[in-house]
């Protein structure tokens, strides 16, 4: 579970951006997000064939610079 320790005389909007960094990281709100609505498996896996599309041909331009 994310959290920060508090040193000394930081300042509360440091702390805060912080931990907001740390949710982000530990991918918190993305857990989140993806409960607030109900997705059916095909609409799931056309978005995870898509994401890993998107992966290879990111992949691939990598490879080819």
């Amino acid at each position: 579970m994310p959290g920060i320790f508090l040193r000394g005389e930081e300042p509360i909007e440091l702390m805060l951006r912080k931990f907001k960094k740390q949710i982000e990281n530990a991918g918190v709100m993305a857990d989140v997000r993806k409960g607030e609505s109900y997705e059916k498996p095909s609409v799931r896996r056309k978005r995870k064939a898509a994401a890993a599309r998107k992966r290879a041909a990111k992949r691939i331009r990598r490879m080819g610079a």
